[in-house]
C-alpha cells in the first residue's frame, strides 16, 4: 500500500508482463526498480512501438494537468485494450517543496508510489547533484594545486548545485579563509535540474555516450580564450561512476497499474525538458504505445522535443496531445485566479488565442495533433462545448476527459482519437536547418514559435555567441531557456502576444548536452519559493505516513 491508501502490485507481477529476465532488472524495494541497459540490446531486433507526445498551451498558476494528462491517457489507452507503457521526468526537490508541489498525477491517475517518486526517488537527482560537485570539486583541487591547465579565475564557468529552490545560492564567493581553502572567486549555484549533467543523462544513449559527452563539457578558459574541458582533467570516468545507477531508466506504476518508467528531469524553460531516449527506446520495445511528456507549454518542451531530442535521435511521435484547459483559456483571457471557477464564455473566446496560437506552432512541425481538455468539475457544459465547437471548426479532435475523477475510464474516448490519430502518423520536419547560423535559428524561433517580431541579442549575449561560435560550436541546435509563463519573454503578457521582441541577455554553451543555451529576458538559473511554499504544508506521523505532499 502506499501512503494514501491505493494497492500496489509487486515489482515480479511487472517482470513477467514485460517478460524481464532476472539480470535485466535491479530492485529497489518491492514497489520500483531500475531496468539494466542490457533489457534493450536484448531487444534490438524487436520493433517499436507508436510514440505519443503530451504537451500543453501556456501554463497558468491555476495548473493543465499535463502529466495528469499523461497518466490518465495511459490508463485509458490500456481501458480501451492497448498495451502501453508511460514515460515521465522525475520531479525535482525545488518545485516539490515551492510553489508547484509534486510532480506525479492525482487523483485516480497517479505514480506509486507517489511519496517515494517525488522525495528521494532511487537517488538519481542525489547521483547528479553529487556528480555536479563531484566535478566543482576537481578543478577547485586543479586550481589548488598549481592550475597546470591555466583556467582563467577571472572568467570562472563550472559552478555548483542543489536540489532546492535556494536564491541566497545564486551569486556566492568561494574559496574565503587563506590558501588552505581554495582560490577565492564568485560563483554560484543552479538547481540540479539545469545542470549540464542532467540534460547529459536525459540525451546518452549508453554508457559509453555518457562518458563521451562528459568529457566534453566545458569548465572554463584558458588566458587564451581556449575552451578546458572535463576530459582534460581526466574527470569523466569518475562522473560516470557516480552515475552508474543513475543512467538506468526507474520503473514505477499507475493507480491502474499500467507501467511507468520514470528517469531523468531536466527543465524545459531552462534545458529541453523531457525525460530520458534511453527511457523511451526501452518503452518502444515493451509496448505497442508509448505516452511521453514534454515539459511546460508546446513553445519550450514540445519545440525541443522535435529540433533537439527528435531531430538527434529519430524518437519522433506518431501524434501529439495538446492540453488545454478552461480555467487557463479564461486566465488568458484576462479573467482573474479568484473568478475562474466562474462561467466566463467571453474570457475563453479572448483567452482562446493561446490554444490557437500553439496550434499553429504544432502543425508548423507537420505534427497530428489531438487537444485534449483537463475537465474540472466547475468547468460547465457550455464552456466544454465551446471549446470543442471552436477546435471542431477548424477540423482539430478535441475530446474532454475527467482523469483525475475516474482514472482510465474517463480517459477512454481521448485514448481512442489518439489511438486513430497516430494511425496515420506525424511526419515530423525540423523547424530550423543545420546550415543556418546560430542567430538565425533563434530568430526562427522567436517569429514562428514565440510570435516576435525579431530578436535582439544585448552586448553580453552578443560577446558570448561569437566566442562559441569562434571555437566552433556555431552550428550546434538552439535550447532557448526562458519563461514558462508566456509565449514571450515576459512572464505577464498572456494570450498570444504580438508586436514585441525576444530580449537574449545571455548565451551559454553547454557542449556535452550539444546545444547552444540563449538566456532570454529575468531567467533564473536557480529558482526562489514563493511566499507560502509547498514544504509548509507537508507532515509525517509515527508511522512515517507523509500527508500534504501533492
Amino acid at each position: 500500500m502506499s501512503g494514501l491508501g491505493k494497492t500496489m502490485k509487486h515489482m515480479r507481477h511487472f517482470m513477467a508482463e514485460l517478460e524481464l529476465e532476472e539480470e535485466e532488472f535491479e530492485f529497489y524495494g518491492k514497489f520500483t526498480g531500475k531496468i539494466r541497459l542490457n533489457a534493450l540490446n536484448n531487444r534490438s531486433d524487436k520493433s517499436d512501438g507508436k510514440l505519443i507526445l503530451v504537451t500543453a498551451i501556456t501554463p497558468t498558476r491555476a495548473g493543465e494537468g499535463k502529466t495528469l494528462t499523461s497518466i490518465g491517457l495511459g490508463q485509458g489507452l490500456n481501458h480501451i485494450g492497448k498495451n502501453v507503457m508511460i514515460t515521465l521526468r522525475e520531479p525535482s526537490l525545488g518545485p516539490v517543496f515551492g510553489m508547484k508541489g509534486g510532480a506525479t498525477g492525482a487523483g485516480k491517475s497517479e505514480l506509486l508510489p507517489m511519496e517515494r517518486i517525488n522525495l528521494h526517488f532511487n537517488g538519481d537527482m542525489h547521483a547528479v547533484t553529487t556528480a555536479h560537485n563531484l566535478l566543482a570539486a576537481m578543478v577547485d583541487n586543479h586550481l589548488h594545486q598549481g592550475n597546470d591547465l591555466g583556467i582563467d579565475l577571472t572568467r570562472p564557468v563550472w559552478n555548483r548545485t542543489l536540489d532546492m529552490n535556494e536564491r541566497a545560492l545564486r551569486n556566492v564567493v568561494l574559496g574565503l579563509g587563506g590558501f588552505p581553502n581554495g582560490i577565492p572567486r564568485e560563483s554560484n549555484f543552479i538547481i540540479t535540474a539545469a545542470s549540464e549533467i542532467m540534460a547529459i543523462l536525459a540525451l546518452a544513449e549508453s554508457r559509453s555516450d555518457l562518458k563521451r559527452r562528459l568529457g566534453n563539457m566545458i569548465i572554463g578558459y584558458s588566458r587564451k580564450d581556449e575552451p578546458i574541458k572535463a576530459s582534460d582533467l581526466r574527470a569523466e570516468r569518475a562522473l560516470a561512476v557516480v552515475l552508474n545507477e543513475a543512467i538506468m531508466p526507474n520503473l514505477v506504476q499507475t493507480t491502474e497499474h499500467v507501467p511507468v518508467l520514470v528517469h531523468a528531469g531536466p527543465f524545459a524553460n531552462i534545458a529541453h525538458g523531457t525525460n530520458s531516449v534511453i527511457a523511451n527506446r526501452l518503452a518502444l520495445k515493451f509496448a505497442d504505445y508509448v505516452v511521453t511528456e514534454a515539459g511546460f507549454g508546446a513553445d519550450l518542451g514540445a519545440e525541443k522535443f522535435f529540433d533537439i531530442v527528435g531531430k538527434n535521435t529519430g524518437l519522433q511521435p506518431d501524434a501529439v496531445v495538446l492540453v488545454a484547459t478552461v480555467r487557463a483559456l479564461k486566465w488568458h483571457g484576462g479573467a482573474t485566479y479568484e473568478d475562474l471557477t466562474i462561467e466566463n464564455i467571453e474570457a475563453l473566446k479572448k483567452g482562446v488565442v493561446n490554444l490557437k496560437k500553439h496550434l499553429e506552432n504544432l502543425t508548423t512541425f507537420g505534427a497530428n495533433v489531438v487537444v485534449a481538455i483537463n475537465q474540472f468539475e466547475d468547468d460547465t457544459a457550455d464552456e466544454i462545448a465551446w471549446i470543442q465547437d471552436w477546435c471542431n471548426d477548424r477540423g482539430v479532435s478535441c475530446v474532454a476527459h475527467t482523469a483525475f475523477r475516474d482514472g482510465g475510464s474517463g480517459v477512454a474516448k481521448l485514448a481512442e482519437a489518439v489511438a486513430d490519430a497516430a494511425e496515420k502518423p506525424s511526419e515530423i520536419m525540423p523547424l530550423y536547418s543545420d546550415d543556418l547560423t546560430a542567430e538565425e535559428k533563434i530568430t526562427t524561433i522567436a517569429q514562428k514559435i514565440y510570435g516576435a517580431d525579431g530578436i535582439y541579442l544585448e552586448t553580453k549575449a552578443e560577446k558570448e555567441l561569437a566566442r562559441f561560435k569562434q571555437m566552433g560550436y556555431g552550428h550546434l541546435p538552439i535550447c532557448i531557456a526562458k519563461t514558462q509563463s508566456s509565449l514571450s519573454d515576459q512572464k505577464n503578457k498572456l494570450g498570444a502576444p504580438t508586436g514585441w521582441t525576444l530580449t537574449v541577455t545571455d548565451v551559454r554553451l553547454s557542449a556535452g548536452a550539444e546545444f547552444l543555451v540563449p538566456v532570454c529576458g529575468n531567467m533564473m538559473l536557480m529558482p526562489g519559493l514563493p511566499k507560502h511554499p509547498a514544504a509548509m504544508d507537508v507532515d509525517v506521523d509515527e508511522s512515517g505516513d507523509i500527508t500534504g505532499l501533492f
